[in-house]
């Protein structure tokens, strides 16, 4: 039922700063502005999610939602939201396998949604969402020096076999790996969800806790690392130095700072094995 990750909601206090900063670090302008519900959103549309910068402007219930999050948690990611073709089937199967929803919303820009109770999904707030996306988001620079698409997300968990449970059996995402990781102390969970992963991690050591998930990153994707790394640091950004990724054929560095939610990684899949761009 559901087909892909719709976008990633970031809860922002200054959203002209943090558009700004997102728009040097993709190399790419929002495809779409906007007010619903007394909080003002920009939005970047890449082929396979978007990222929903969100920010509390007036009276309404997001606006409210997003205030009571900063003011919880801070700036940082605050929602996803999973693509649906059938938004009152899949609130209906959701409700079969026990995640039961808690609310009809309007998802941006002006799409219908359902949220699901988060206190069956981890603690993570969860949207379905239904309809078509904005416009891809046109680049501002040249095209290898520019974000691609998001490559992964990461959400962090207490408990693996709860979050198996939630992402694999009950939203039906597709599990592709489950592996540990002794040398890190991490497990690591891989579910494909539309064209991009979904990756859950854990630590190796002590029991299952029942403490909430978190959003914790967001590994974006460069044709080619290099010529992103070198616009960046242009730019005046605090970035490492491109280095080969843990996983054979990928080239990756981070930005350290200069976003809301660094440290950031960006990341080239089937990179040459020696380096070379």
């Amino acid at each position: 039922m559901i087909t892909g990750l719709d976008h990633m909601a970031m809860a922002v206090r200054d959203l002209a700063t943090a558009s700004r900063d997102y728009q040097a670090m993709f190399g790419r302008a929002p495809s779409w502005t906007g007010q619903v519900d007394g909080a003002d959103h920009v939005w970047f549309q890449f082929p396979h999610m978007a990222l929903d910068l969100v920010s509390p402007v007036g009276p309404g219930d997001q606006g409210a939602a997003v205030q009571a999050h900063l003011d919880a948690s801070g700036e940082g990611l605050m929602a996803m939201g999973f693509r649906v073709d059938d938004l009152d089937g899949a609130g209906q199967l959701m409700a079969r396998r026990g995640l039961e929803t808690v609310a009809p919303l309007i998802a941006c820009p002006d799409r219908p949604a359902l949220a699901l109770d988060p206190s069956q999904t981890g603690g993570i707030a969860i949207r379905l969402v239904a309809g078509d996306a904005p416009p891809l988001s046109g680049p501002l620079v040249a095209g290898e020096s520019a974000i691609s698409d998001l490559d992964h997300v990461v959400i962090t968990t207490p408990n693996p076999d709860r979050a198996l449970a939630i992402y694999g059996a009950r939203l039906g995402l597709d599990l592709r790996l489950d592996r540990s990781q002794p040398a890190w102390g991490a497990r690591q969970i891989f579910f494909r969800c539309g064209g991009l992963v979904v990756e859950i991690v854990t630590r190796l050591e002590g029991e299952a806790a029942p403490g909430p998930d978190a959003l914790s990153g967001l590994a974006w994707q460069a044709r080619v690392a290099d010529p992103v790394q070198a616009r960046l640091a242009g730019l005046g950004l605090n970035v490492s130095e491109v280095r080969n990724g843990r996983k054979p054929g990928t080239r990756i560095f981070t930005l350290r700072a200069g976003v809301v939610s660094a440290p950031t990684v960006v990341l080239q899949q089937n990179a040459d094995p020696t380096g070379a761009a």
